[in-house]
């Protein structure tokens, strides 16, 4: 047997990408690997350990098998993180048309995220990443984060240094045509 570890993650079944080595994967990489690992452990009996980058000669975890763990328990924190930050802020609705250009809009269901408020349309810088996203922004209220009791401004999220508003469109409008 041979260990193809990376090929479950890439897709990639030539003899460049049938090998072991997960190293260097996305976290959402890590996560397709540890969900073909749940499904085989979940619907196979275990016949044994095959002797490479993962297990020994006697059948004990190597520090590459840990690694890889710990990388893929990352992965599950860097997933969280992304879910709370899509609660927070939801993708927007988009359309484009070669007659109208691009239209952005917020809804209480915008971004698959049901939630009581629409919010208004603004750019999300995202640390790390090039580019940015629309995104539907809390436009009243405290911060998120903050107790309604605190005292902060009655403005949402609209305050977040990672966000920027689109130039031509009015601050509070649900939606914005460029």
């Amino acid at each position: 047997g041979r260990d193809a570890t990376r090929a479950f993650a890439t897709g990639d079944f030539t003899p460049s990408g049938l090998v072991d080595d997960v190293s260097g994967l996305s976290p959402q990489e890590l996560l397709s690997i540890r969900g073909w690992l749940s499904f085989y452990s979940d619907n196979y009996e275990p016949v044994g350990k095959l002797v490479g980058r993962f297990y020994d000669e006697n059948g004990a975890p190597t520090e590459a098998l840990r690694e890889a763990e710990a990388a893929m328990e990352e992965a599950l924190k860097f997933q969280a993180d992304s879910e709370q930050r899509k609660q927070q802020f939801p993708p927007c609705n988009s359309e484009w048309s070669s007659a109208k250009g691009t239209r952005f809009w917020c809804s209480r269901e915008s971004g698959g995220v049901s939630r009581a408020w629409a919010g208004v349309p603004r750019k999300l810088y995202r640390p790390g990443s090039q580019g940015s996203g629309c995104v539907c922004v809390r436009s009243t209220g405290p911060p998120s984060g903050h107790p309604p009791s605190s005292q902060h401004s009655n403005r949402g999220d609209l305050d977040d240094p990672h966000l920027e508003e689109y130039e031509g469109c009015h601050p509070l409008a649900e939606q914005c045509v460029l």
